[in-house]
This record gives C-alpha cells, sequence and structure tokens, in this order.
C-alpha cells in the first residue's frame, strides 16, 4: 500500500496550470510583436507571397526547458509529500508451559472399567492433550514400584508420541510408589526457567512402595514452585480385572477400586493445583480440557507498521529535468554571438 506522509505538497502541482497559461501569454505576446516590426520596416513588393521561416532544431527545442521545468515542479512536489509503503502486521511471543506427565503403569492399569482398559485410554488421552499444546515442552515420566524418564522436557511432538505408545505395564516392578514417580517428575522440572512449571501426574491406585513419601515430594514441588495436577482413575465401586486361570486362561475377576484420593487432594491442594476423579473416559478428557484451560501460555501480540521511504527516484527525475532544462538552454538556445 503506497500513501503520502505529506500529502499537502502536493498542492504544488496546481501551479503548473497558471505557469502554463502565462507561458503562453508571453510566447503569443513576443510572437505579436515581432511580426509588427517586420511589417513596419521590411517592405516587400504586394504581390510577393510572404516566405515562412525554416523550423529549426532550435525551434523544437525552445519549449522544452518550460516543459522540463513543469515536469521538475512535478516530481518535486510528489518528492516533498513523501510518497511511503506501508506494511502492516503483527508478531506474538508464546512464553510456554513446562509440563511432565507422570503415569502410573502398574499392573492395576489395565482394569477393562476404561474401554479397552485403563492405560490404553490414559495414553489416548494425553496424547490429545500434548497435541494441544503446541507452545510447551512436555515431558514424560512413567511409575509402578519404581519410576523412570520416558522422555525429558521437548517441543518434539513426533518424539514424544512415539515414546508414550511405547507406555505398557510390566516394564518395571509392579506396585504404585506415586511419591516416587512425583519425585522424578519434579526432577525434570528443576532447572528449568520456564515461567510456569506444572506436574500432571495420573494414578489409579494407593502409595503402596517408594523410598520417598507422596506428601514429602508435594513439600519439594512447593519449594520449587510447581503446580501439581493430580488424577484419580477408575470407576466406583469394583472393576473387572485381567488374571490368569490354573490353566492359563485370561478370565475376568472383579476386584475393589481403591484410590488414595485423600494424599492425591493433599498434594494438589499444597501445591497450587487441583485433584480430579476420572471414572471413564469422557470424564478423563474433560479433566484434560480443564487444566488445558487452566494453564494457558502467554502469548505478547505486538502489531507494527513498517514505512518504506519511496521519494528517491522522485527527487532524482525532477534533479534530472532541471539539469536537462539548463543544458538545453546552454547548448541549443543560447544566442550566438
Amino acid at each position: 500500500m503506497t500513501s503520502f506522509a505529506h500529502p499537502a505538497w502536493l498542492w504544488l502541482i496546481a501551479l503548473v496550470a497558471p505557469m502554463t497559461g502565462w507561458y503562453i501569454y508571453k510566447v503569443r505576446t513576443a510572437a505579436s510583436i515581432t511580426v509588427s516590426t517586420t511589417d513596419t520596416f521590411v517592405r516587400r513588393p504586394e504581390t510577393a507571397p510572404r516566405a515562412r521561416p525554416r523550423p529549426t532544431i532550435r525551434t523544437y527545442l525552445r519549449h522544452l526547458p518550460f516543459a522540463l521545468s513543469c515536469v521538475a515542479i512535478v516530481l518535486s512536489a510528489i518528492a516533498l509529500a513523501r510518497p511511503q509503503s506501508s506494511e502492516t502486521g503483527s508478531s506474538s511471543t508464546t512464553r510456554g508451559i513446562d509440563i511432565v506427565l507422570a503415569l502410573d503403569i502398574s499392573s492395576s492399569m489395565l482394569a477393562r472399567d476404561f474401554s479397552p482398559d485403563r492405560i490404553a485410554v490414559a495414553k489416548d488421552v494425553a496424547a490429545s492433550f500434548i497435541n494441544d499444546r503446541p507452545g510447551d515442552r512436555i515431558g514424560l515420566v512413567v511409575f509402578a514400584a519404581e519410576s523412570f524418564t520416558q522422555s525429558p522436557l521437548t517441543t518434539d511432538r513426533a518424539t514424544l508420541l512415539t515414546l508414550l505408545a511405547q507406555v505398557e505395564t510390566g516394564a518395571i516392578e509392579d506396585g504404585t510408589a506415586i511419591g516416587s514417580g512425583l519425585a522424578t517428575a519434579l526432577n525434570r522440572l528443576r532447572e528449568s526457567d520456564a515461567a510456569s512449571k506444572v506436574v500432571i501426574l495420573l494414578t489409579d491406585g494407593v502409595n503402596n512402595t517408594g523410598r520417598i513419601a507422596p506428601l514429602t515430594s508435594a513439600e519439594i514441588a512447593k519449594t520449587l514452585d510447581i503446580k501439581v495436577y493430580t488424577i484419580g482413575v477408575g470407576s466406583q465401586g469394583e472393576a473387572p480385572y485381567p488374571a490368569r486361570d490354573a490353566w492359563g486362561n485370561t478370565v475376568m475377576v472383579r476386584m475393589p477400586v481403591e484410590i488414595d484420593e485423600q494424599i492425591l487432594s493433599d498434594i494438589a491442594s499444597q501445591t497450587g493445583g487441583q485433584y480430579f476423579r476420572a471414572t471413564d473416559r469422557r470424564s478423563l478428557e474433560a479433566i484434560y480440557a480443564e487444566i488445558d484451560r487452566l494453564e494457558t501460555s502467554e502469548i505478547e501480540t505486538s502489531e507494527f507498521t513498517r514505512h518504506t521511504e519511496l521519494f528517491g527516484p522522485w527527487v532524482l527525475g525532477a534533479l534530472l529535468a532541471l539539469v536537462l532544462a539548463f543544458l538545453i538552454k546552454i547548448l541549443w538556445l543560447r544566442p550566438l554571438p
């Protein structure tokens, strides 16, 4: 888009019209005086026709300096008005959040109160959550009786989703070490310089092993200013668990659902997070959507307009017109001595 910074200067172009009128009047007046003088002092026979003077190059060039002067005025007016090309845009800076997903992979996560089972649904919903957070670094920690880092903090969604898909129960000793799982997640965030640091811990059981108590890990999280959201997964009452019978066949056994909701609630409240209970896939998706809403990344947007000055060629054109007018006057129209 082209615009003028000082459009008032364009009124100078209006001067060309009266200058042209004055120039035409002046030329015609000079011509009439010349004819009158010639008729007075030069005698010709009455029958002799008047011979028109033969045009020369000077005849054609005598009006050119004036025309070039008018061109110079027009170009100068445009240059003084400062033509500019404008480009409007915006830039945004995202201040992401560092998030670690701590996922319980104990054998109880194979319960079939979620279809096909708890671990499959937990992985699927977590994958959707990861895809919805493009501006954040996300890591993955898994735990049972022990804990380890499946993926460090990363913005590489493809690699993270591949590592999440590889998570399965039975990879480590069975049990539920909530405190150890949380401690490992905190260790991944300990040196983070992100504006906000979050752990989302998902489990379906009661802390029954591990060297670090869950509330001890919660105190560490509070000290490190890390917010912990806890999710208890499992239906109310009993849930079907796969088991082997005496002949090695897989059978479903009804087992009571035991989730230490008090501990999970205390962890969340101590660190400024929240505790959620997911009894089916839909409620788990709603929980992740709520966490996604609560932990929004900060996006700073600034709008700008970039101007590019275009007056240079117009100035150059005006100078060139003046120089040509001057040279024509000096070289071709100067009276001979």
